[in-house]
């Protein structure tokens, strides 16, 4: 099964009516592939080769870059990885090379246990990246959300994501939120920790469902 590792836990802040200090996630999935998940901003290069230094990972090495969504704390160290198919929101690229990939209707298997789907809503071209891996000796299913979720906390307080996305998406992306973390065993979320999905939080995502 896959290897999960959380590299960085992103995290987002509000300082002011006009200022927001924040940082994405960046997850590394060891199996089959080598793939990362969102490669934060363009400030934090030396931070990701020194983490995947030690994992004994180098960017050469690393098979698929997959951006939740195109924001610029998401994909800002895209570039380190040249060898690499990125996938960005819906896009499919190798070097000067797209490739038509129907990720809006269909999932996108990257190797065994690791698939995107899509998952619109902060943005219209949102992915999630599932992984099947093995926690504590039990197959689980590790939901790496970009900011669909945004953190932990945005379940008990959902203007934490309504106010970062879009008005007009707001109702799918409480949709997809349902149906991911029906999905998810593990939440991986775009700007704070890990965390375990509960039947309690299912029941919360589900009532605030926008029809």
């Amino acid at each position: 099964m896959c290897e999960v590792k959380v590299l960085f836990n992103g995290y987002s802040e509000q300082l002011d009516d006009k200022t927001m200090r924040a940082n994405c996630t960046c997850t590394l999935i060891k199996g089959p592939k080598l793939i990362i998940v969102d490669t934060m901003t363009a400030w934090d290069q030396k931070r990701i080769l020194e983490a995947l230094n030690r994992e004994n990972v180098t960017p050469a090495e690393i098979d698929y870059v997959v951006c939740t969504h195109s924001h610029a704390d998401h994909i800002g160290n895209n570039n380190l990885f040249t060898n690499a198919e990125h996938i960005v929101g819906f896009s499919v690229q190798h070097g000067d090379l797209f490739y038509e990939k129907n990720i809006k209707n269909e999932e996108y298997i990257l190797c065994e246990g690791v698939k995107v789907i899509a998952t619109p809503g902060h943005t219209a071209e949102d992915i999630t990246v599932l992984v099947q891996t093995n926690v504590n000796g039990q197959s689980k299913c590790v939901a790496i959300t970009g900011d669909l979720f945004e953190k932990e906390d945005d379940i008990l307080n959902p203007s934490l994501w309504k106010d970062l996305g879009q008005y007009d998406l707001q109702t799918i992306q409480s949709q997809m939120r349902s149906h991911v973390i029906h999905l998810a065993d593990v939440i991986i979320p775009g700007h704070g920790p890990m965390f375990p999905v509960t039947n309690t939080m299912k029941q919360i995502i589900d009532s605030q469902v926008i029809v």
